[in-house]
């Protein structure tokens, strides 16, 4: 009876201990909310949708499944950051620096990234639908949705 019950208890703890991690730190989203530098946060989960956030310093920071709809991103730095997930539908990601960050399965859907700087980031499953990618920089990127995107040459 007890190596069952063993059985069946280590998967929903793991769950648990899994979804434990991805909360956004509270002091992080306040730090960031504050002075606009996060570097190597975790704002996994975050709640930003509108958030101003032009030339934010978030190099490395994990956004993974961040709420950023319509939030201002103009010209941050997001290089390695982990934005895998997150919803930046009609985000203002211009001349965005997102060098190998991490937008696996992020919805990028109406999103301004011209001129944006994604260079080897990883852009599988992302949809990019309506998105202005004019002047963007893709070279070495991998994956992405493409279709009823603006301006892509890849």
């Amino acid at each position: 009876m007890k190596k069952i019950f063993i059985i069946i208890m280590i998967p929903i703890l793991v769950g648990f201990l899994g979804h434990a991690t991805l909360a956004a730190n509270k002091s992080h989203v306040k730090k960031l909310k504050k002075t606009k530098k996060c570097q190597r946060c975790n704002l996994s989960g975050a709640k930003l949708n509108g958030a101003r956030l032009t030339r934010a310093r978030l190099r490395g920071a994990n956004l993974s499944r961040a709420k950023l709809r319509g939030a201002s991103l103009r010209s941050a730095d997001l290089r390695g950051a982990n934005l895998s997930r997150a919803d930046l539908r009609r985000a203002n990601l211009r001349s965005a620096k997102l060098n190998r960050a991490n937008l696996s399965r992020a919805n990028l859907r109406g999103a301004n990234l011209r001129g944006a700087d994604l260079r080897g980031a990883n852009l599988s499953g992302a949809k990019f639908k309506g998105a202005n990618l004019r002047g963007a920089k893709l070279k070495g990127a991998r994956g992405g949705n493409f279709r009823g995107a603006i301006g892509v040459r890849k």
